[in-house]
């Protein structure tokens, strides 16, 4: 009897607290609150970082109190007008990417499945590099009315839609839907079919468009300003919007067909509203300044890792998307004497962790 009493008081110390707000409930998690909080304390410390270092640096304590709206009329225009809206870009594209990639993982059960390596980064850049380079008139066009954003949303979305339809087909239970592994093949092999497309635009492009082009694929933020960060910002906020309000279907996406189904969810319906959610806010986050590779393939397993969780968590996904843009434009200005591009340093660090995320799962597969 003592054994049974002292197992039943350890399962419920081991029960985690429940809050409650009205109708509202939610399970209380210290370790994952307190890891949350740390890491929007690090992304707020790397932003103000972020705005301090330049040509003409400033202290960080002069940064917060610019922010706070003090400083000098100089101090106010290189921060406010000059440095803020790259840091700002910065944090929302990230804060973009890491979003997406979770919902994707999320959802095809796959840690390879991010934007850019199932081909909707590259289906963004085929619609953006087509008005950068004016292919057909369309700079002067319907394409220059929607601008670069609508075409690179454009772009994403026909994308995504071309490779749903390609990996529509029977599951292992003989249902009709999509599955995830084969999904991720196709847009592997959609995103370098695209790939050679934009190669294509290049090619007839004139030499400074061709130079403008390539210096937004290679993912730059040195021409951030307001009129890019607004679409991404919105494209940012509506897929938020999506995802908390379908927070109780994503994690009951996460378990099998069969248990998803019992749940009473929807499931073919729920994917398509959340994967237009992530692949509208990748394709603005593109947009905005240009393809960065492996933000969304990283970011949600460093989030998982960090909270010790069986999904990809969400906002924990976000803010380590906005730490790692944030972090890669401070290493792109300060590691070398020539700046360069984020998109540069977030592909070199971003190339060995996809290597170890492929070892990872094969290791798995053959236990």
């Amino acid at each position: 009897m003592a054994t049974e009493r002292a197992a039943a008081a350890d399962t419920l110390r081991t029960v985690r607290p429940a809050v409650r707000v009205g109708r509202a409930s939610a399970v209380l998690r210290p370790v994952a609150l307190v890891t949350v909080i740390g890491l929007a304390a690090l992304l707020f410390g790397l932003f103000a970082l972020d705005i301090a270092v330049g040509e003409f640096r400033i202290p960080v304590g002069r940064v917060l109190d610019v922010l706070g709206g003090g400083g000098t009329r100089a101090q106010r225009f290189v921060i406010m007008d000059s440095r803020l809206p790259r840091a700002l870009t910065a944090v929302v594209v990230g804060a973009a990417l890491g979003l997406a990639g979770a919902v994707t993982q999320s959802i095809l059960h796959n840690p390879l499945a991010s934007p850019d390596l199932l081909g909707i980064t590259s289906g963004a850049s085929v619609g953006a590099v087509a008005v950068l380079v004016g292919l057909g008139g369309a700079g002067t066009g319907t394409a220059a009315a929607l601008g670069v954003s609508g075409a690179a949303l454009a772009g994403g979305l026909l994308t995504a839609v071309l490779i749903y339809l390609l990996a529509w087909g029977r599951t292992a239970s003989g249902d009709a839907g999509v599955m995830g592994f084969r999904l991720v093949l196709i847009g592997i092999g959609v995103n370098a079919a695209l790939l050679s497309v934009v190669s294509w635009l290049l090619t007839r492009a004139t030499l400074n468009d061709a130079a403008h082009a390539q210096q937004w694929l290679t993912g730059s933020l040195n021409m951030a300003d307001c009129s890019s960060l607004i679409p991404a910002s919105i494209g940012l906020g509506v897929a938020l919007l999506v995802t908390a309000g379908s927070a109780r279907t994503l994690a009951a996406l996460r378990f099998g067909t069969d248990t998803t189904r019992i749940l009473g969810v929807r499931i073919q319906t729920q994917q398509a509203i959340l994967l237009a959610a992530a692949v509208c806010c990748a394709a603005l986050a593109t947009a905005a300044v240009g393809p960065l590779g492996f933000v969304g393939l990283a970011a949600p397993q460093i989030a998982r890792r960090l909270l010790r969780t069986p999904g990809e968590p969400i906002i924990a996904s976000t803010l380590v998307g906005a730490i790692a843009v944030v972090g890669a434009d401070l290493l792109a200005r300060t590691a070398s004497p020539v700046s360069l591009p984020v998109g540069v340093v977030t592909a070199a660090v971003g190339g060995p962790f996809l290597l170890y995320l492929l070892v990872r799962t094969n290791r798995k597969a053959t236990l």
